[in-house]
């Protein structure tokens, strides 16, 4: 990432409230979780969507950063 718009986002998280950034890590969970359920759902088309969720649940629980 250029280092004038690392900046940028640096200020932009310094200034905001803890409910902020709260709010903006819920919404980057939820995105996370949405785009791993469609990525199962395309990779496996015989799967219903509790065995699905249940995959993604898993994936969740295991994931290490």
């Amino acid at each position: 990432m250029n280092e004038k718009y690392k900046n940028i986002e640096k200020e932009r998280f310094k200034n905001m409230t803890a409910e902020e950034k709260l709010d903006v890590s819920l919404r980057l969970y939820y995105s996370a979780w949405e785009l791993k359920f469609a990525a199962l759902k395309q990779f496996h088309s015989d799967w219903d969507d509790k065995k699905i969720e249940e995959e993604v649940k898993k994936n969740f629980f295991y994931a290490r950063t």
